[in-house]
């Protein structure tokens, strides 16, 4: 798009300088041993109408920032991420206090205009563009100092920055209550899957059980060991020093890289997966081939997500494996399992960083058991009831996709001089 012929277009270096981060101790993460903001990426908000870094998970001292050679970023100065994924997302945001900056980001310290403008300027500047390629992606500072940038008289900047914040405030409180109402839907979808399996969708008599996480089930059904309705397995992974155990491989094999195939929890089944093992491999290593119809839960770094094998399939050591005899209907055990998620994680997942479920207590896990014909009916409405809700919450994925947009052509517009925004405020053109 291009500027409006009253704009003066510059190379960013001329009109701004840039400010990279430094590195910082691990010894001072979480400490709050001084008054000076250490911003790290995640302390950067979108640009909306009450962005801005005016505090930070970490704190250091002026001695200390001098010992670690950081350089003070102003306030007024635009700060973005400069490395890695955070990069594309095109996240930015305005300093409103003096603060440091880790290493993975950058400022870019306007000499004069508004700041606001500048924040809105780089937003919609497409910083991933410059990147060499390859598995990291980055930006130098020369790169953004050799950036083109179109500017107009300071007043105009302000005008400019004020009509954005007005409109763009607009857009950003529909967008904040349209991701709560996707927030309450999710929550709907939950509870509703949570009240079918434990029966309390049946209208029927209920009591008491020994269920931690559904405490009131139907009269007529029984809380019932999962042991004594399904076979439990695991999996394994078949040495990597034979490498002719990795030739011919044809079985699928679920690690935790399926995990990401069922974390909303839309799909019920896994028929692909980003690796397999070979017949020789599976012979020759604690791994089983289970078959089609076996469900499977995650125990560890992604713990708590559950499937059902569509084909015969091996796992990793990291699934535990129910193969559901003829009262279990494995998938009223998969709904049961996803019910149960914030109780497995909860009360029994262990670690700080990476949660892991051991097997022990997966031994020991019960589930509510109706009959059979009942199970399935649950798992009919459930997927009926989650056909409604999702169908609700794509369209409002399209909405927000829409308003996002809006919003940034809007920016781009108003910030290349293609919109007059005189008459918007109120002004005489």
């Amino acid at each position: 798009m291009s500027a409006s012929p009253k704009w003066t277009l510059q190379r960013l270096g001329r009109v701004a300088r840039t400010i990279g981060g430094s590195g910082f101790p691990p010894e001072f993460q979480g400490a709050p041993v001084g008054d000076l903001p250490f911003a790290k990426v995640s302390d950067i908000r979108f640009p909306g109408n009450e962005s801005g870094i005016t505090t930070a998970a970490n704190y250091v001292s002026h001695s200390q920032a001098r010992m670690l050679r950081a350089r003070l970023i102003p306030a007024g100065s635009v700060v973005f991420p400069k490395v890695g994924a955070a990069l594309l997302g095109n996240a930015r945001s305005l300093t409103r206090r003096d603060c440091l900056i880790d290493n993975n980001m950058m400022a870019v310290v306007p000499h004069n205009g508004d700041p606001r403008f500048w924040l809105y300027l780089l937003s919609v500047v497409d910083l991933g563009e410059l990147s060499p390629g390859g598995p990291l992606p980055y930006v130098s500072e020369a790169q953004v100092r050799d950036l083109r940038v179109s500017l107009p008289s300071n007043d105009e900047q302000r005008r400019v920055a004020d009509f954005l914040q007005a409109e763009t405030s607009k857009l950003d409180e529909l967008t904040h209550r349209m991701d709560r109402l996707r927030e309450l839907l999710i929550h709907r979808r939950q509870v509703a899957i949570h009240n079918y399996v434990s029966g309390l969708c049946q209208g029927v008599e209920v009591a008491q059980s020994d269920l931690c996480w559904a405490p009131r089930i139907p009269l007529h059904w029984q809380a019932v060991r999962l042991s004594h309705l399904a076979v439990m397995g695991s999996g394994h992974t078949p040495s990597r020093s034979h490498p002719e155990w990795w030739e011919n491989c044809t079985i699928p094999w679920i690690t935790t890289g399926e995990v990401s195939q069922v974390r909303d929890d839309r799909r019920e089944v896994i028929t692909e997966t980003r690796e397999k093992i070979s017949a020789i491999g599976l012979a020759n290593s604690a791994a089983e081939l289970h078959r089609a119809g076996t469900v499977v839960l995650c125990r560890t770094a992604s713990a708590g997500y559950s499937a059902v094998m569509g084909v015969d399939m091996a796992t990793s050591q990291d699934f535990a494996t129910w193969t559901c005899g003829p009262k279990l209907d494995p998938y009223y055990l998969l709904w049961c399992l996803r019910a149960m998620r914030p109780d497995l994680l909860g009360r029994l997942a262990m670690g700080s960083t990476h949660k892991t479920i051991y097997v022990p207590d997966l031994q020991m896990l019960k589930v509510p058991l109706p009959s059979l014909r009942e199970q399935q009916q649950i798992v009919q409405r459930i997927r009926e009831n989650n056909a409604l809700v999702d169908a609700a919450i794509d369209a409002i994925d399209r909405q927000l996709a829409l308003l996002a947009e809006r919003r940034h052509a809007l920016v781009a517009e108003a910030v290349a001089g293609q919109i007059d925004v005189a008459p918007t405020l109120g002004l005489s053109p």
